[in-house]
């Protein structure tokens, strides 16, 4: 089960993966830059709006069939893609089929959940949530060539051919575990009621607020390093890469920590507070020695990509009874929010007041994630096995 959702989840990368093929996209659908950040944004704006509705599907009718439809209908779109050279026809297939990907986002995390006890729920969910970053850097080394043998034709079957070798391993091998509840099609909690949810909706904000040092450490950290410390770009970009190695590492070592200790919400609010510390250093360091700076920074964006499978496992596991999977499209809602928000915002403020007041605002959002996680308290039976 955690292969294939793995997997499943990986193969919906391709929003990211697309970003390594940008001057093949902008030749066949004559775009400029400008042009093709918004056709690869597309992909991403169709999950925002759909997520929940997927959630709540999963909890209904279960992960298999909800995982394989939206893959197989992501297959198709992807497929048509294939035959499309008008970039605002492009744009609307890719807004659909990043709502189909949607469908796994949700639905992948409950199929892991349920069939592993809370003793190793942290673990198994860390590993699932390395799938995004492990699926977009697979995409990054294979898309180039098949660009370059193919066209963008041949990037979208390609893609559509991952997407439906997925669906299919879904369809033959997700179940629900032996021990399952009998499932309802019609859970005891409807959906508004997760929604209204005053613990999930203030773990949600903290999840949001945590996506802005996340997002401007991940975006921003070769501008910061290069532009503003002067170090050379390739350092820079080799940091950067550090930097996504050591924050998926993260990713392992704090859901098996969590395992550990037996909460998801203690280890949360220490990575909180070292987020926190690490960017106000940063932002009274920026204006020093280059260095100095890398090895402050680069530590602090890592922890900040690392608390991710936290947020995710313990929104599952403090969901109503029956609806995990809709408390956890809710939280990866808010995520995606603030991610597209957070680089606009964060250049803004760059722009206006510089470097250090950027990096000063990703401590200010840690912050608030804490005040969020202030007094909130784990939960007192796990829902997925009740």
């Amino acid at each position: 089960m955690l292969l294939v959702g793995t997997a499943a989840q990986a193969a919906t990368a391709y929003f990211l993966g697309l970003a390594a093929v940008t001057p093949a996209l902008r030749a066949h659908f004559d775009l400029g830059l400008a042009g093709v950040g918004v056709l690869i944004g597309l992909a991403s704006a169709g999950l925002i709006p759909t997520l929940m509705a997927w959630g709540s599907a999963a909890d209904r009718f279960g992960e298999r069939w909800v995982m394989a439809s939206g893959l197989l209908g992501a297959s198709v779109t992807l497929g048509v893609l294939a035959l499309v050279d008008h970039p605002v026809a492009a744009g609307v297939l890719l807004v659909v089929a990043g709502a189909c990907g949607a469908s796994v986002n949700a639905a992948s995390g409950r199929a892991v959940l349920t069939w592993f006890p809370v003793a190793g729920r942290g673990t198994a969910m860390a590993i699932r949530q390395t799938a995004v970053p492990v699926g977009a850097a697979v995409a990054a080394v294979a898309l180039p060539p098949i660009a370059d043998a193919g066209g963008v034709p041949a990037v979208f079957v390609a893609l559509a051919a991952t997407c439906l070798a997925a669906a299919v391993a879904v369809a033959a091998f997700i179940r629900e575990p032996p021990d399952a509840p009998a499932r309802t099609a019609r859970p005891a909690a409807r959906t508004r009621e997760v929604l209204a949810d005053r613990s999930l909706q203030r773990l949600s904000l903290a999840g949001l607020l945590l996506v802005v040092p996340q997002f401007l450490g991940s975006v921003f950290l070769v501008e910061v390093l290069h532009g503003g410390a002067g170090l050379s770009l390739p350092v820079a970009g080799v940091l950067l890469g550090v930097t996504q190695v050591l924050g998926a590492a993260g990713r392992l070592v704090n859901g098996a920590w969590s395992d550990r200790v037996h909460s998801r919400l203690g280890p949360l609010r220490i990575v909180a507070l070292a987020v926190t510390a690490g960017f106000a250093l940063a932002a009274v360091l920026r204006p020093g020695p280059a260095v100095l700076l890398a090895a402050v920074l680069v530590p602090a964006a890592a922890l900040a990509i690392s608390w991710n499978g936290l947020v995710f496992t313990a929104a599952g596991e403090l969901a109503p009874e029956g609806r995990a999977a809709t408390a956890m499209a809710m939280s990866n809602t808010a995520n995606y929010a603030a991610g597209a928000v957070t680089p606009a915002l964060g250049g803004l403020v760059a722009d206006l007041a510089g470097w250090s007041a950027m990096l000063a605002m990703g401590a200010v959002a840690a912050v608030g994630a804490l005040l969020a996680l202030r007094h909130l308290a784990e939960p007192v039976a796990d829902p997925l096995r009740r």
